[in-house]
């Protein structure tokens, strides 16, 4: 049976796991707040707190929008900003004092020691608590990390948290030995330079774990291993030249993580064409059912046109309609991506049928709730998109085309939808059971062949 509420597929309830997480986290942020309240000024304290906790909101808006595609669960995604500002900021600073006083005392020398704390010390310890939740949600989220779009943004998520709780110990400290003069230096190094500093050194273990989402065995550990030792490493040149290197030094560093965004930056762009990919491959046999049409393909894509139907669907359907079309966009990208783990061994078959079937109900009740005008219909019923909905759509059955059908796919082919071209327009009701897709084999009843852009 369907499931009453289509859209629960989408909908994640706080677990209790969730909620206790939470509940740390918080609780450690406080402790480490308290500690940074009796070492300075009350007022030093909330002035440092406010400078911190001012980029955050611009700096998270950031992160997200490169998570349009395929957005992440909000609660995994609070969970690991919770995690960094909180639970690792506390047990990194822990451990930290205790090397500094170490070395110090070794060393004699308390200024060196902590140079050399911050260059070899405080990576290892910093990168290794970050990291703890990325290997969380490896062992119980599998599922969401798709690709390395997925493992960069977790991996940026608990990034931004710890660098906003650790931001508040460097700011109270230059306040206190410099007075304000001080605290601009530190405050334009530390949010204007370097604010994705600490993300983009964890979005290494991000990846490598999002790498090993997808493969099982050593050579997913081997990978772990390898992006582990380049955070840490990456750490401690950043540490090292600013502490080592002056100017200059800081200067290299700057540039060396200037490069890695850039590299970043293109392997998203790069994911979202192999999850656009997956979509032209794993979807049109969902044609015949009338889940999907050639136009609906080319709309979902690129972000600009899914942009464009929402404000379609908005515009003559208010709040409701933008919102059938937001669902029916993710529902279809979770769809081609659930075939995608299919084929690599990454779900079992009767987990893959429970959520295609919820994923299929979603797309179906979405498309009910599409708002086609009345004098549009005539048109949509012939496979035309209605004005505004997928503006430059191929006419339909236009053979090589963004979006359009595969070589051969008219009268004949076994995933020819009838009757009429592509099962109806949007806003029509679905051709038939929609639970299970024609094709010609595959996974679970997906395609044959491997998709283009499979591997990352």
């Amino acid at each position: 049976m369907a499931s009453l509420d289509p859209r629960g597929v989408l909908k994640e309830r706080p677990s209790v796991g969730l909620i206790a997480g939470l509940v740390v986290a918080g609780i450690c942020a406080l402790v480490s707040f308290s500690f940074d309240i009796l070492n300075g000024d009350p007022v030093q304290f909330f002035i440092a707190l406010g400078l911190a906790v001012a980029p955050v909101p611009l700096l998270l808006a950031g992160v997200l929008a490169l998570d349009r595609m395929e957005p992440e669960p909000r609660g995994n995604l609070v969970f690991a900003f919770a995690w960094g500002a909180g639970i690792a900021v506390l047990l990194a600073g822990i451990l930290n004092s205790l090397n500094l006083v170490y070395v110090a005392h070794t060393l004699g020398d308390a200024a060196n020691a902590r140079n050399l704390v911050a260059t070899f010390g405080a990576p290892p310890v910093e990168e290794t608590l970050k990291g703890l939740v990325l290997l969380g949600l490896l062992w119980f989220r599998r599922q969401e990390l798709d690709g390395p779009t997925d493992g960069i943004i977790y991996a940026s998520m608990v990034g931004l948290g710890f660098a906003m709780s650790e931001n508040v110990s460097y700011y109270l400290a230059a306040l206190e030995q410099n007075g304000a003069q001080g605290l601009a230096a530190t405050l334009v190094l530390r949010a204007v330079l370097s604010p994705f500093a600490h993300p983009l050194f964890t979005s290494l273990i991000g990846i490598s774990v999002a790498y090993a989402a997808q493969r099982r065995g050593a050579t997913g550990v081997f990978v772990i291993v390898v992006g582990w030792i380049g955070a840490m490493a990456l750490h401690g040149i950043w540490n090292g030249f600013a502490s080592f290197g002056g100017l200059g030094g800081l200067a290299l560093a700057y540039l060396l993580l200037m490069i890695l965004l850039v590299v970043e930056l293109l392997v998203i762009f790069r994911d979202r064409k192999r999850i656009v990919g997956l979509i032209h491959f794993y979807l049109p046999p969902y044609e015949r059912n009338g889940l999907v049409n050639q136009a609906d393909i080319f709309m979902l894509s690129s972000l600009r046109r899914r942009r464009q139907a929402r404000a379609w669907a908005k515009a003559h359907g208010g709040r409701a309609g933008a919102r059938a079309m937001s669902d029916y966009q993710l529902a279809a990208t979770e769809l081609g991506l659930l075939h995608a783990r299919a084929a690599r061994g990454g779900v079992d078959e009767p987990a893959f049928r429970t959520t295609q079937r919820s994923l299929a109900d979603l797309m179906a009740y979405a498309r009910l709730s599409f708002p086609l005008p009345e004098h549009h219909r005539a048109r949509a019923a012939r496979g035309v998109p209605p004005p505004g909905y997928a503006p430059g759509a191929p006419p339909p059955f236009q053979q090589g085309a963004p979006g359009a059908a595969p070589p051969g796919f008219g009268p004949g082919h076994p995933g020819f939808p009838d009757p009429g071209p592509y099962g109806g327009p949007p806003g029509s009701p679905p051709q038939g059971p929609y639970g299970v897709p024609p094709g010609p084999g595959g996974p679970y009843g997906g395609p044959p062949a491997d998709p283009p852009h499979r591997r990352y």
